[in-house]
C-alpha cells in the first residue's frame, strides 16, 4: 500500500521551526537517514531565507498538493506556501503572523481527514503570541480537538525509546492538579492510553504503571489519603474492566532501569511527574504525541525556543523522532 506523506506544520516562524525542519531534511538528503516523506506547510520565501541564513544548500520546491511529495521529497523539500503576513525576524514573534500559523495547522488537519496525509506533525507554537491574535483554546491539543470535532479531552502522551508517560493532570499549578484529581480523570486517560497503545502502537496487551501521587505512595496513609481515596479505586476500576493496571507505584521507583521495562505506559499525577523522568532519560528524542483524536498528530517535545531561533544551535533530533513515530503510529493504524 502507498505510503501517504505527513503534513508539517510551520509552528511559529520566529521560532526554530524552520532550522530544525531545514537541518531534519537536511540530515536525510546528505547522510541517507531514513526518513518519512513529509511537506511542510509554511512560507516558502521564509524557509528559503533561514536556509540563507543558516549556511544550509537545501533546494524548497512550492507543490500545489500532498500528493506530489512523493516525486520531490529525495531532491528538495516540499513545500505548501502559505504566505507570511510579515517577514519575521527569529527570535521576534509578531501576533500578525498568527492567522497563518493557525491555517497552517488547520489545513495539516484538513488533509489528513481528506486522506491526502497519514499523520500530522506540528511544529512549536507561542500560546501567548496567538492569545494575542485572537487564539481562544489553552493549546495546541486543545485546538486540534475542536478541529476533529470531538468534544472529550485528548491525552497528552510524552515518549522516547524507553518510556512513555501520560498525565492526568496537565498544564495547572501542582496545588490546582491535587485538588482536581479524582477517580473519573485517571480511568478517563487510562481508558484513552490503552485503546491507544493497542491502535497505535500495535500493543495487544497493555501494561498500565499508575503512578502514586505522595512520597512512597502514601505509606499507607501516613503520607497522604490520595492513594487509598481516589487511585486504588481507579485501578480497580480498570482491572474491573480487563485493563491491566498495577500501582499506585511509588514514584521514585516507578522510573528505575529495572522498573521501566515491566509496563508500556506510566499513568503520571501530575506535569512534571511524568516529564521529569522522560527528559531525564532521553530529552532530545522525545516525542508529544496526542492520544484519542481521530486522526496521529505528534510533536517535537520542546518549545519555540526563541532565545537560539536562526542560530542552527536547536537540534532536528526530536522533530526526526516526531515524524518517524507519526508514521509508525499511521501505520499501525492501517493495519488494523
Amino acid at each position: 500500500m502507498k505510503q501517504l506523506p505527513l503534513a508539517l506544520t510551520m509552528g511559529d516562524p520566529a521560532g526554530v521551526g524552520a532550522d530544525i525542519t531545514l537541518k531534519a531534511w537536511l540530515r536525510h538528503a546528505e547522510n541517507g537517514t531514513k526518513m518519512p516523506n513529509f511537506f511542510m506547510i509554511a512560507d516558502a520565501d521564509h524557509l528559503k531565507s533561514m536556509a540563507d541564513r543558516l549556511g544550509l544548500y537545501i533546494p524548497i520546491q512550492k507543490i500545489t498538493a500532498p500528493g506530489e511529495t512523493g516525486a520531490i521529497f529525495a531532491k528538495a523539500l516540499p513545500v505548501l506556501h502559505r504566505p507570511l503576513a510579515i517577514p519575521p525576524v527569529p527570535g521576534q514573534p509578531v501576533p500578525t503572523n498568527g492567522e497563518a500559523v493557525l491555517k497552517s495547522i488547520q489545513m495539516a488537519v484538513e488533509y489528513v481527514q481528506s486522506g491526502q496525509a497519514s499523520a500530522v506533525v506540528t511544529n512549536p507554537i507561542a500560546k501567548s503570541v496567538l492569545y494575542e491574535a485572537g487564539f481562544e483554546f489553552p493549546g495546541h491539543t486543545e485546538y486540534l480537538a475542536h478541529l476533529a470535532g470531538i468534544s472529550y479531552a485528548p491525552v497528552m502522551m510524552l515518549a522516547c525509546s524507553k518510556l512513555r508517560v501520560v498525565l492526568a493532570t496537565v498544564h495547572v499549578s501542582l496545588r490546582k492538579a491535587i485538588l482536581s484529581l479524582n477517580t473519573d480523570i485517571i480511568c478517563d486517560v487510562a481508558r484513552t492510553t490503552h485503546t491507544a497503545l493497542r491502535r497505535d502502537f500495535s500493543i495487544a496487551n497493555p501494561i498500565l504503571a499508575i503512578a502514586g501521587l505522595n512520597p512512597h505512595a502514601g505509606e499507607g496513609g501516613a503520607m497522604g489519603h490520595e492513594e487509598m481515596d481516589i487511585i486504588a479505586p481507579a485501578i480497580a476500576r480498570l482491572r474491573g474492566e480487563g485493563i491491566q493496571a498495577k500501582g499506585p507505584m511509588p514514584p521514585d521507583t516507578m522510573f528505575t532501569a529495572d522498573a521501566l521495562p515491566t509496563y508500556d505506559a506510566a499513568v503520571c499525577m501530575y506535569h512534571d511527574q511524568g516529564l521529569i523522568p522522560l527528559k531525564a532519560i532521553d530529552f532530545e528524542n522525545g516525542v508529544n504525541a496526542t492520544l484519542g483524536l481521530p486522526f496521529v498528530r505528534t510533536s517535537p517535545d520542546h518549545g519555540t525556543a526563541f532565545d537560539i531561533a536562526g542560530t542552527g544551535r536547536a537540534s532536528e533530533l526530536s522533530l526526526m523522532a516526531a515524524l518517524t513515530m507519526a508514521q509508525q503510529m499511521a501505520q499501525a493504524r492501517a493495519a488494523r
